[in-house]
Protein backbone atom coordinates (compact mmCIF):
# COMPACT_ATOMS: atom_id res chain seq x y z
CA UNK A 1 0.00 0.00 0.00
CA UNK A 2 1.80 3.56 -0.83
CA UNK A 3 1.51 6.33 1.15
CA UNK A 4 0.39 9.45 -0.38
CA UNK A 5 1.83 12.67 0.89
CA UNK A 6 -0.41 14.97 -0.10
CA UNK A 7 -1.78 16.30 3.26
CA UNK A 8 1.12 16.37 4.56
CA UNK A 9 2.99 18.81 2.27
CA UNK A 10 0.01 21.37 2.27
CA UNK A 11 0.03 21.15 6.17
CA UNK A 12 3.94 22.52 6.12
CA UNK A 13 3.40 25.34 2.65
CA UNK A 14 0.30 26.54 5.25
CA UNK A 15 2.54 26.68 8.04
CA UNK A 16 4.82 28.95 6.14
CA UNK A 17 2.56 30.64 4.12
CA UNK A 18 0.47 31.79 8.03
CA UNK A 19 3.89 33.02 8.87
CA UNK A 20 4.89 35.27 6.64
CA UNK A 21 1.43 37.03 6.00
CA UNK A 22 2.11 40.59 6.04
CA UNK A 23 5.49 40.24 4.20
CA UNK A 24 5.79 42.12 1.18
CA UNK A 25 5.13 41.18 -1.94
CA UNK A 26 5.51 37.94 -3.34
CA UNK A 27 7.29 36.90 0.18
CA UNK A 28 3.59 36.40 1.36
CA UNK A 29 1.95 34.42 -1.34
CA UNK A 30 5.00 32.05 -3.22
CA UNK A 31 5.74 29.29 -0.86
CA UNK A 32 9.76 29.76 -2.31
CA UNK A 33 10.24 33.42 -1.65
CA UNK A 34 8.17 32.71 1.69
CA UNK A 35 10.06 29.97 3.15
CA UNK A 36 13.32 32.00 2.67
CA UNK A 37 12.15 34.80 3.95
CA UNK A 38 10.83 33.01 7.73
CA UNK A 39 13.91 31.49 7.69
CA UNK A 40 15.69 35.18 7.20
CA UNK A 41 13.47 36.88 9.55
CA UNK A 42 14.43 34.21 12.39
CA UNK A 43 18.08 34.59 11.87
CA UNK A 44 17.31 39.00 12.72
CA UNK A 45 14.59 37.77 15.27
CA UNK A 46 17.74 35.69 17.09
CA UNK A 47 20.09 38.52 16.22
CA UNK A 48 17.85 40.80 18.03
CA UNK A 49 17.43 39.40 21.17
CA UNK A 50 21.08 38.95 22.10
CA UNK A 51 21.22 42.83 20.61
CA UNK A 52 18.74 44.33 22.62
CA UNK A 53 20.49 42.57 25.80
CA UNK A 54 23.80 44.87 24.99
CA UNK A 55 21.49 48.08 24.18
CA UNK A 56 19.73 47.79 27.58
CA UNK A 57 23.12 47.78 28.98
CA UNK A 58 24.64 50.74 27.40
CA UNK A 59 20.97 52.55 28.17
CA UNK A 60 21.97 51.82 31.97
CA UNK A 61 25.20 52.72 31.58
CA UNK A 62 24.28 56.15 30.11
CA UNK A 63 21.87 56.78 32.70
CA UNK A 64 24.10 56.07 35.38
CA UNK A 65 26.73 58.52 34.16
CA UNK A 66 23.96 61.27 33.62
CA UNK A 67 22.67 60.91 36.96
CA UNK A 68 26.66 60.42 38.42
CA UNK A 69 27.75 63.88 36.44
CA UNK A 70 25.13 66.08 38.16
CA UNK A 71 25.78 64.87 41.72
CA UNK A 72 29.76 65.34 40.79
CA UNK A 73 31.26 61.99 39.67
CA UNK A 74 32.20 60.13 36.62
CA UNK A 75 30.57 56.57 35.93
CA UNK A 76 33.94 55.29 36.45
CA UNK A 77 34.69 56.87 39.60
CA UNK A 78 31.13 56.41 41.13
CA UNK A 79 31.16 52.47 40.10
CA UNK A 80 34.75 51.81 41.68
CA UNK A 81 33.47 53.82 45.02
CA UNK A 82 30.45 51.49 44.61
CA UNK A 83 33.18 48.49 44.44
CA UNK A 84 35.30 49.97 47.49
CA UNK A 85 32.43 50.45 49.75
CA UNK A 86 30.89 46.97 49.35
CA UNK A 87 27.80 48.00 47.31
CA UNK A 88 26.76 45.22 44.99
CA UNK A 89 24.04 46.76 42.63
CA UNK A 90 23.57 45.79 39.11
CA UNK A 91 23.33 48.35 36.29
CA UNK A 92 19.62 47.52 35.84
CA UNK A 93 18.84 48.32 39.75
CA UNK A 94 21.14 51.81 39.71
CA UNK A 95 19.63 53.20 36.24
CA UNK A 96 16.13 52.81 37.81
CA UNK A 97 17.10 54.04 40.93
CA UNK A 98 19.02 57.33 38.96
CA UNK A 99 15.61 57.31 37.12
CA UNK A 100 13.05 57.41 39.84
CA UNK A 101 14.87 58.51 43.03
CA UNK A 102 17.23 60.88 42.76
CA UNK A 103 17.82 61.43 46.62
CA UNK A 104 18.68 57.85 47.26
CA UNK A 105 21.13 57.82 43.93
CA UNK A 106 22.39 61.06 45.20
CA UNK A 107 23.27 59.03 49.02
CA UNK A 108 24.80 56.29 46.71
CA UNK A 109 27.07 58.73 44.90
CA UNK A 110 27.95 60.58 48.86
CA UNK A 111 28.82 56.76 50.06
CA UNK A 112 30.76 56.67 46.64
CA UNK A 113 32.68 59.71 47.39
CA UNK A 114 33.64 58.95 50.42
CA UNK A 115 35.43 55.88 49.65
CA UNK A 116 37.43 57.41 47.13
CA UNK A 117 38.56 59.89 49.21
Amino acid sequence: MRIKRGVNAVKKRRKILRATKGYFGLKSTNYRLARQAMMKSGNYAYVGRRHRKRDMRSLWITRINAAAHANGLSYNKFMYGLKLANIDLNRKSLAEIAVSDATAFAKLAETAKAQLN
